[in-house]
């Protein structure tokens, strides 16, 4: 079979994994520390994009790598140019807004009883697995607005909680 037709040498579009989207007409709210994440990540995708072109390397693996850091670094440009930074301010704490450290205590639902704290944040900075969430989330929908003693409904898959907010902070963001 002719080299011609096999896939050794086929380019295929690379993926690249897209940003977390924000809803149309939404600000793209940051935190001061969310801007400076943005900035380092675009730092780091702009140092391996020159260790590539270092290498003066043609091969399949490496214009795929480069068109996958290309296409980040767009999106990023994107998200950085259209960012709003916003400081936290301590005026605010009577009531839940972004970039707030927000405690909860979950008082009805599948969760009665237990007590977490999240932080509001910017879409490119939400972790769930370090409690920052964005503001476009449903929780923290439903928690902008809030002051403390207030209780706020969620709606999930395991059923409505009843969420009461016990502490509100701002500062560390």
């Amino acid at each position: 079979m002719s080299k011609a037709f096999t896939k050794e040498d086929a380019w295929e579009e690379p993926v690249v994994p897209p940003r977390a989207p924000l809803p149309a007409g939404v600000p793209n709210y940051v935190t001061p520390r969310g801007m400076a994440l943005l900035r380092d990540e675009h730092a780091a995708l702009e140092a391996e994009r020159q260790q590539l072109d270092a290498l003066r390397s043609d091969d399949l693996e490496q214009r795929r790598r480069r068109a996958i850091i290309a296409g980040r670094l767009r999106d990023l440009n994107v998200r950085i140019s259209s960012a709003e930074v916003v400081h936290p301010r301590p005026q605010h704490h009577d009531r839940v807004r972004f970039g707030a450290q927000v405690t909860l205590r979950t008082v009805s639902g599948p969760r009665a009883g237990e007590q977490r704290r999240l932080e509001i944040v910017g879409v490119d900075e939400a972790d769930a697995a370090h409690d920052r969430i964005a503001f476009v989330a449903p929780i923290a929908r439903a928690l902008i607005g809030c002051a403390v003693g207030d209780t706020a409904s969620l709606h999930t898959p395991r059923g409505e909680e009843q969420l009461e907010v016990v502490a509100i902070e701002y500062g560390s963001v």
